[in-house]
């Protein structure tokens, strides 16, 4: 701040050495005038000029600073109040300029409020049909076709059911309700709503629960668990996949282990990013790169930590790390 305020202020410093200068010279030229006693003037000029800066620099720059502590949000409470013309004109510029950000912010929240609405109905308007089309399905007597049209079905559900909660995760904090989950029941649930697209890539399940319950938000735990499935299954053939439950060092695990592709190494750290798919098969189609993105975004507020392990053709493991009851204390007052 020193450095700005003696380049803002250098024509005036100038100006007053010059004049110093000047006066130097006169005094040395012309020999009328006692040279010496010029000497002593301009020496303590300079010191009372050098005192006015400094008084000057604590004046004037007091306004300056909390602009440059200003976290340029839209809240101005931190800037003090102006004292000169200058700065006043600064701040009128500023709060008027807020002050157009707050409206069209509060504009902008207004829309996307009423699209997330209409999506959210428009989502829930098409679930009556998609209900009625899997009934319809079910009473279909050819497997072959059957199997295929429950298959599509289901990747329309899954997709629906993903942009759902895409919408719903801005304001999961409000949407949490914590309380004792029978893990088992959750992961048979999920498992059932799978079954038709296991059937048709050959793939079974190997579930291994030492533990019975776990502490957090059935639905929102249902959403992150569907997820990791829906990832081991599409990216696996004909193999098992092992869902494991037991406690360690104090804290409940679910661990979710496929055999399939895997991930490659470099793929691991950019996993959660939103809409990263793969590095290595662009041709993958069926990938949104939003299921990781989401359960990452939903596990956050639900405290779940998750790990990963994946090996290139030899499978992925993905681990859930749940919160002991005292971790929920702050979101939830239990």
């Amino acid at each position: 701040m020193i450095k700005n305020f003696l380049i803002e202020r250098r024509s005036w410093i100038l100006l007053f050495i010059v004049q110093q200068l000047v006066i130097i010279l006169v005094a040395y030229l012309d020999n009328a005038i006692p040279f010496k006693p010029i000497l002593y003037i301009v020496f303590l000029s300079m010191i009372i000029f050098i005192l006015f800066l400094i008084v000057r620099y604590n004046k004037e720059t007091k306004f300056y600073k909390s602009l440059e502590e200003w976290e340029n949000n839209l809240d101005l409470t931190s800037i003090i109040e102006p004292e000169r013309p200058f700065e006043k004109i600064i701040e009128k510029s500023i709060k008027d300029q807020t002050e157009r950000l707050k409206q069209l912010a509060s504009e902008n929240q207004l829309v996307l409020e009423i699209e997330k609405d209409e999506l959210l109905a428009w989502i829930h308007e098409v679930k009556t049909p998609l209900t009625a089309m899997h009934l319809i399905i079910e009473r279909i007597e050819d497997k072959p076709l059957k199997s295929q049209l429950t298959y599509e079905w289901l990747r329309i559900h899954l997709l629906l059911d993903q942009q759902l909660h895409n919408k719903r995760i801005l304001f999961i904090e409000n949407d949490l309700y914590i309380e004792n989950i029978n893990l088992k029941e959750l992961i048979y649930k999920e498992l059932k709503t799978l079954q038709s697209w296991c059937i048709r890539k050959g793939i079974g399940f190997d579930i291994q629960l030492e533990v019975k319950e776990v502490l957090s938000d059935a639905k929102w735990l249902a959403f992150i668990i569907r997820q990791l499935l829906s990832n081991s299954i599409k990216y696996s053939d004909a193999s098992d996949i092992i869902i494991r439950g037991y406690v360690q060092n104090g804290r409940t695990k679910l661990e979710i282990q496929d055999f399939g592709r895997g991930i490659d190494p470099r793929d691991i750290p950019r996993i959660y990013d939103k809409g990263f798919t793969s590095t290595t098969n662009h041709a993958d189609n069926a990938s949104t790169g939003m299921g990781l993105y989401l359960t990452k975004k939903a596990a956050e507020p639900l405290h779940i930590h998750i790990e990963v392990q994946s090996e290139m053709k030899a499978g992925t493991i993905f681990t859930l790390s749940f919160p002991n009851k005292n971790d929920f204390v702050n979101i939830t007052g239990m």
